[in-house]
């Protein structure tokens, strides 16, 4: 073997090494990129107003958006912020009673130990520290916030320039249809993007009300997890009920059957009412298709992609309705935005 041979080996046992350091490396610029696309189709939205009715000139109108955007975030922050910050203290208290008292009558049965030996067993998950680690805020993660939102500006601000320049990483032939697709995605984030607001308020608002009729403690706290959650579709609102079910656990069984009853009637009321009705005004992506999709985006990516895992999908779902099955093998379909299919 030459010394030539031998470095090459070398090099190539070295990139191959370094093969998912890229690929998380890479991940986490999508993810941030996604993020703020998102931030981007945000502020887009929210000036619409300015420039349809008050007819505002476009940079006026973004100014006065992201402000506004700002205003109604440190106004809601201002007005619920020391209510909602002590009662999702209060979540977590309770959280970790609850979970405590199970782990205690877990500990005073036989099969209860068995249990508990194969969960600490399979990586020592303590529900406690995941809370814990939920609700802190690194260092890492404001960094990748300020450069989102900063990004999103940018992109909101000169959406052609960017989108020009993604045409021309492109051969000339294909660029026509990279910007259409492009073009064709971002309608398809702005729809799914207001629809998943609606979702957000509708629920939150149902939850808080729910669980406050019912009598648990810290309702607004529970409404604010659960309508967050709604961001994640399917996966969203059952992490949303597991506080809220622990949290009753404290309070007696009554408490629990009532949380449970109250959650699976709003989750009907949802699944066969709300997002049947904005789907059928906004956006429609098949329920198999959107949970398959944010399931493999988790299998592949871990659970930090949970986030982002409904635009992904999103973005890859027109995709492959505009590329593949519209352009490649020429099948009327709808795009998102769009009246009647296309040839």
């Amino acid at each position: 073997m030459t010394t030539v041979e031998f470095f090459t080996r070398v090099v190539i046992v070295v990139l191959v090494a370094l093969v998912p350091v890229l690929i998380w490396f890479l991940f986490d610029v999508i993810l941030i990129v996604i993020g703020a696309i998102l931030v981007a189709v945000l502020l887009r939205l929210v000036t619409e107003p300015f420039t349809r009715w008050a007819r505002f000139p476009e940079t006026i109108a973004l100014i006065c958006s992201g402000l506004l955007t700002v205003a109604v975030v440190a106004g809601a922050g201002y007005l619920f912020g020391t209510q909602v910050d002590a009662e999702l203290t209060d979540v977590v208290q309770r959280v970790n009673t609850a979970v405590a008292n199970i782990m205690h009558q877990l500990q005073t049965s036989p099969s209860g130990k068995v249990i508990l030996q194969r969960i600490q067993g399979g990586g020592g998950f303590s529900f406690p520290s995941f809370l814990s680690s939920a609700f802190s805020i690194s260092i890492s993660f404001l960094e990748a916030l300020v450069v989102t939102v900063i990004g999103g500006f940018y992109l909101a601000a000169q959406p052609a320039l960017y989108r020009s320049g993604l045409g021309k990483l492109f051969p000339r032939r294909m660029r026509d249809e990279v910007n259409e697709t492009v073009d064709d995605i971002g309608v398809g984030l702005r729809l799914w993007l207001i629809g998943q607001l609606i979702q957000m308020l509708l629920i939150g608002g149902l939850v808080t009300a729910a669980v406050w009729f019912i009598g648990l403690p810290s309702p607004l706290a529970l409404g604010v997890i659960a309508g967050l959650a709604e961001f994640v579709p399917y996966v969203g609102p059952l992490i949303a009920a597991v506080p809220a079910i622990l949290v009753a656990s404290t309070q007696g069984l009554s408490a629990v059957l009532w949380t449970v009853i109250t959650y699976l009637v709003i989750h009907q009321i949802e699944g066969n009412l709300i997002v049947p009705l904005i789907q059928r005004q906004l956006i429609y992506i098949p329920p198999a298709v959107m949970l398959l999709g944010i399931v493999t985006i988790l299998f592949v990516f871990g659970g930090v992609s949970v986030i982002f895992a409904g635009p992904i999908a999103v973005i890859v779902f027109i995709a492959i309705k505009k590329l593949y099955v519209r352009e490649g093998l020429g099948e009327r379909t709808v795009l998102p935005g769009e009246d009647k299919p296309q040839t």
